[in-house]
């Protein structure tokens, strides 16, 4: 009787293997959700520490890949903030930094995060791009300046001079150096819009995109 009751017992889990084995090659596949972000790419897109313009819990967010030596990026940013203005409170932009202009670029985006850290971001952020011909020039590129440029609307520029090489300004540029490469950002500035990439860029896409995605949010 006791054997007996062994035989059925693996006869039973045999046929329970069976079955879970028909399941999961015959399961339907997973589909991903449309207009869904993965969410190993989402870290790659917005870090915690990325600053934001507009309201943290806009349900539209504008991510650019960002270099503050660049010329387009000076362009495009008052039509980013003209989007921002059109749209009040449905949309942010994240701004990640991207280094691709040398030793200009990575002194301001330091004293972009000694400023971030003092709370006087926005004003800074301006005034680097309004003087940038001065700072960023390709014939006689000046990044010495950028610092003084910065202290006269508010950064505290002794207190700065020790947070730009503090380890958290070495580590938000490291780990933004890694997400443009994994993310594959070979030009700035480059936008995603709700995890959408801009495609293919322009102002005009920009609005676009971004009107699509608060008509679809419903704000």
């Amino acid at each position: 009787m006791k054997n007996k009751s062994i035989v059925i017992s693996v006869l039973s889990f045999g046929l329970a293997m069976f079955a879970a084995l028909i399941w999961f090659e015959t399961r339907p596949p997973s589909v991903a959700q449309p207009n869904s972000v993965q969410p190993e790419f989402t870290e790659e897109l917005i870090r915690s520490y990325s600053p934001i313009l507009g309201p943290e819990k806009a349900p539209v967010t504008i991510v650019e890949f960002f270099d503050p030596a660049c010329e387009a990026c000076r362009a495009f940013h008052p039509i980013v903030k003209d989007i921002l203005a059109e749209h009040d409170g449905a949309v942010r932009v994240v701004l990640r930094y991207t280094a691709f202009h040398g030793e200009g670029s990575e002194e301001a985006i330091r004293v972009l995060e000694a400023a971030r850290m003092q709370g006087v971001f926005e004003p800074v952020l301006e005034s680097i791009l309004e003087y940038q011909p001065r700072w960023a020039s390709h014939g006689a590129p000046a990044p010495g300046l950028i610092l003084g440029i910065a202290e006269q609307v508010g950064l505290d520029a002794e207190a700065a001079k020790n947070q730009m090489m503090a380890p958290q300004t070495v580590g938000v540029l490291n780990q933004d150096r890694a997400d443009v490469e994994a993310v594959g950002v070979r030009q700035t500035p480059t936008f995603f819009v709700n995890g959408k990439p801009l495609d293919p860029f322009g102002a005009d896409e920009l609005r676009a995109l971004v009107a699509s995605e608060v008509a679809t949010s419903g704000s």
